[in-house]
């Protein structure tokens, strides 16, 4: 709506200017009447629905053609392409490849294009001094029909690309942090626990207390004794669970915060050993001891992605490989399945991106597939781990996924 008031104020001062200002005669009366019907538009909008409305993808495509078809009479009554603002064609084309799916801006570019085919052929006089005789060579009208089609396809065709991978990229990684919530909203729970624990450690001392004073008066051997020692028994079992509370999250005091990598990729394939396939382990590649890693979220839903892809299109063996150096440690996971296409290779890792789409509620529903985000959150999950500097998909088996460690991530 705004960019159609900001229309409607040039196309008035333009018209104005030219019959007016100029005094190049044209159809004034038709030419504010296609001026009026936007302003119209424009405010059945406002008065229909309000400020606020957030249209519909139609409706909007709706609105751009209605402004494309008025840009394109009021040219028509003005010289066509001969005129110079003939240019303005391409805004309409422009908005709409920004904020409309792809269907409707090819609509709405076609549609430009059909305009100007039609303001080619049929056109009054450009408005000029009544004196004054012009002539346009027709390959030079040609000229301004091919510019204008061509930047039609052009705005189109990029502006809508780099528009939908915008919007795709975005809508990836909002589903990332969908993914991970769950998991945020557990480590979240660290915090909440220790503070609870501390609130109720006053309390239970106060329990604790008072019990052992009842149990100096209580006679020994009656039933309040017992219950006594109960009390205290209880006690000190909560006061040893509020200690674990306080220290949970905490590194240093947690001895399972951290794992060797072998361990770590044993708990992470763990949910999908009852799949009907073998997982097998192999470390021979790894001198000395095994590397030693602090879980993360990050780690184990990025490797718990590619194990979980892995197993689903495996006819029967899943393979996960540690190796290690002096620089670097790194773990590939192969399967035996069919693998990626060899179109998709060179994109594996992109937002929805899939060789085996789903539909979630048809007859292939309990098929593997999905959206194509599993690769591509894993992808990011394992990039933006603090220890993490090379992801690669290696080309020598079937399907398989590498993730490499820098230097420095061995402990």
């Amino acid at each position: 709506m705004l960019l159609r008031w900001l229309a409607v104020i040039g196309q008035t001062i333009g018209v104005l200017f030219v019959d007016f200002g100029l005094g190049f005669p044209l159809p004034l009366l038709q030419c504010l009447l296609l001026i009026a019907a936007s302003v119209a538009l424009n405010i059945w909008l406002v008065v229909r629905f309000g400020a606020a409305h957030r249209p519909s993808s139609l409706f909007t495509a709706g609105q751009i053609a209605f402004d494309l078809c008025q840009l394109g009479c009021l040219l028509a009554l003005t010289g066509g392409l001969h005129n110079p603002f003939a240019l303005l064609l391409l805004a309409p084309v422009s908005v709409s490849a920004t904020t409309l799916p792809q269907r409707a801006s090819t609509i709405i570019a076609v549609l430009a294009a059909v305009i100007a085919s039609l303001l080619a052929i049929w056109h009054l006089p450009l408005p000029r001094a009544p004196d004054e005789a012009l002539v346009f060579n027709r390959i030079y009208v040609i000229g301004i029909w091919v510019s204008i089609v061509c930047g039609v396809v052009f705005i189109s065709a990029y502006t809508s690309r780099v528009a939908h991978d915008a919007r795709q990229m975005a809508d990836a990684l909002a589903a990332t942090e969908l993914a991970l919530s769950h998991k945020e909203q557990l480590s979240a729970l660290d915090g909440s626990a220790a503070a609870a624990a501390h609130e109720l450690g006053t309390p239970l001392s106060t329990i604790a207390l008072a019990a052992k004073e009842m149990r100096a008066e209580a006679v020994p051997g009656t039933d309040l004794a017992a219950d006594v020692e109960l009390i205290i028994e209880q006690a000190a079992r909560c006061r040893a669970i509020l200690a674990k509370l306080r220290n949970l999250g905490n590194e240093a005091g947690d001895p399972f915060a951290a794992v060797p990598l072998t361990d770590l990729l044993a708990e992470v394939a763990r949910p999908h050993d009852g799949r009907g396939k073998a997982i097998l382990f192999d470390a021979a590649n790894t001198s000395g001891p095994p590397p030693v890693f602090t879980r993360s979220v990050g780690l184990l839903y990025g490797l718990g992605n590619l194990i979980e892809n892995a197993a689903d299109f495996a006819r029967s063996t899943v393979r996960i490989e540690a190796a290690r150096d002096a620089t670097a440690v790194s773990v590939s996971i192969t399967d035996d399945g069919p693998g990626f296409a060899p179109e998709l290779i060179a994109r594996l890792g992109e937002p929805y991106l899939t060789s085996r789409p789903r539909d979630a509620w048809g007859a292939d529903a309990h098929k593997p597939g999905g959206s194509g985000l599993g690769i591509f959150i894993a992808k990011t999950l394992l990039r933006t781990h603090r220890r993490a500097r090379l992801f690669r998909i290696s080309l020598a088996t079937a399907t398989p996924s590498a993730y490499c460690l820098a230097p420095g991530a061995v402990e």
